[in-house]
Formats: C-alpha cells, structure tokens, sequence
C-alpha cells in the first residue's frame, strides 16, 4: 500500500472538538484512532465557524425539503442566510485543500448529508433533507467521496467509502502531473479489476473510451474518465461482483495450479459468494498465488489491495 496523506474533510465534533451546541463533541474512535493514522482531517463545523456560539440555540430545518430554511428551534430566528454567505466562502477556501473525501455528521441540519429532519410550517415533519453546508458542499465539490459517520458504521459502507478515498488520491496524484494518454491507460490498467467489481457496464465504458484516447483531447478525456470513474464506484460491490473478479483473476493461473488447488480456490470462492467467509480469506489466498508465480499484471492490480490491511476492512464484507 502506497504511503500518501490523504486530506479529509470533517465535521469538527466527531474530532473530539467541544462545539456542539450544549458544548459537548460526538467523537468518533474509528475516525479518529484508526482511521486517523492514514489520513490529515480538515475539520469544519459550519455552526460555529459562521458566528453562532457554544453554547447555543439548538437548529432545525423548517419548510420545503428542496430549500429549507435554517430556524432556532425556541425563538424561531431564521440563520439561513448567515449560512449561506459562510457556506459560499468556506467551499471555495476547502478547493485549496485537495480533498479526497469529506466525513458529516448525521441528522445535523447545516451538515447532515440525507436523511435529515424538516419541519413543515404546520408542525409535520419528514427525514427528507440535506443539511445547508452539506447541500453546498456537494454541489461545488459533486465528485468528490462522501459519507456520514452513522453510515460508516456499516461494514459494506465503510469499505466502500473508504476505497473510493484511495482512488481518489491516486487520481488526484495522476491530475497533478502533465496529463498524457499513456499514465491514463497505467492508471486505468491498474484500477481495471477494482472498476469490474463495481460495474461491468462502467469497466466495458472506460475500456473503450481509455481505447479510444487518441481520438479525444487530452483535457477532455481526463474529464470523462473521473466522471465515469466516479459514477462506477458509487455503485456498491456485492459478494457476486466480487466473486466474478475473484474468478477471473484465477484464470491467470490455469497452467500453474494443481487439480487440488483449483478446487481449493473454488471452493474458498464459492464460500465467500454466500457469505460464509469474508472476502479477505479468497483474496489471501490468490496474492499468495500471485507472489509465487510473479504475476506482474496482478501485482499492480489496486484490488488485491485497495487501502491498508491494517484497517481490516475486508475482514468484515
């Protein structure tokens, strides 16, 4: 795994800062502790950083669920616009940072991603909004990785979130240099089995437009390529899509491999695809292949190791 900071945007109390509104924090171990030791965090908590203080009137979200408005929640005065103008700023000062990714904090009405809590003037209620700077956030930043502490929980969403934030770096990495056809097939060549276990239908598209490059300006191409990149990972892998790479990873080995092996590997596969095992125990046992029998394609593959096996994230999915 490639030793590379990798910038996060997050929302400051899940750091541990004491900026709640009852001047408490909602630290998160994982985020912090162990995840912590691959990345920087950049913290941000739009409420206190827009002027409101600690403590302070608690806030909801009130009206239409498309363009709420941003209320104290006891005397009722409208901060929207005081968010707005810090928001407009602060998205484009966060464009000097080259994140890879921003981490919300959940239900919260500046920065709760879905799913948030918004009051109808006649007292109903819907979790159907989008926090004021998150809303903007993703709007100026569309491409980038994004999730909420409460979905990191899920094992699946985690690993998910987490690989996209290591793509993302490398594509940054890639961005930064002179663009040229040749580092986007090396590029691509080695995420090629990573995109499969996403989409067939992306990793076919991106072949074919990677293919293609000659006919396509440079900046353009750079262009669709993070686009579809981008679309590709956002659709989850499952245990069949995996087992579909894992399959086709063993066909490189067909003249090496003893009868029992094949069958080893069979089997080891067959467990993970109903999730009897988890996907750390079938990609073990082919990078154990893969050394042996110096496999140079599989070696650079990002999918046999898309993040730090220190982080055990496969262990769980």
């Amino acid at each position: 795994m490639e030793k590379t900071t990798i910038k996060l945007g997050i929302s400051s109390c899940l750091l541990g800062h004491k900026v709640r509104y009852d001047g408490g924090h909602k630290r998160d171990r994982f985020l912090t502790d162990t995840l912590g030791k691959y990345v920087e965090y950049v913290p941000v908590c739009p409420e206190t950083d827009c002027g409101m203080g600690v403590p302070r009137e608690t806030l909801r979200l009130v009206g239409s669920p498309d363009a709420p408005r941003l209320m104290t929640t006891r005397t009722k005065q409208d901060r929207t616009e005081q968010m707005i103008r810090w928001a407009s700023e602060r998205v484009r000062t966060l464009e000097h940072e080259e994140l890879c990714g921003f981490i919300f904090k959940k239900d919260s009405p500046s920065s709760g991603m879905e799913r948030v809590k918004v009051y109808s003037e006649k007292g109903g209620m819907s979790k159907t909004g989008v926090g004021i700077f998150a809303r903007m956030f993703m709007e100026h930043f569309p491409l980038l990785p994004v999730e909420d502490e409460g979905r990191l929980h899920d094992p699946k969403l985690r690993e998910n979130f987490i690989e996209r934030i290591f793509v993302y770096k490398r594509w940054r990495e890639l961005s930064a240099r002179k663009k040229t056809r040749g580092d986007l097939v090396d590029y691509h060549t080695r995420h090629k089995l990573l995109i499969l276990s996403h989409s067939q239908k992306h990793y076919r598209i991106m072949g074919k437009l990677v293919a293609e490059a000659k006919g396509t300006r440079i900046n353009e191409l750079y262009e669709k390529y993070e686009n579809i990149l981008t679309e590709a990972l956002q659709l989850k892998t499952t245990p069949k899509k995996n087992a579909n790479v894992l399959q086709h990873i063993m066909g490189y080995f067909k003249a090496q491999l003893s009868s029992d092996e094949k069958q080893e590997l069979i089997e080891v596969i067959d467990y993970y695809r109903t999730e009897n095992i988890p996907l750390i125990v079938p990609v073990t046992l082919l990078n154990h292949y893969i050394r042996k029998y110096d496999q140079p394609y599989l070696k650079a593959q990002h999918y046999l190791s898309p993040h730090p096996i220190e982080l055990q994230l496969r262990n769980h999915v």
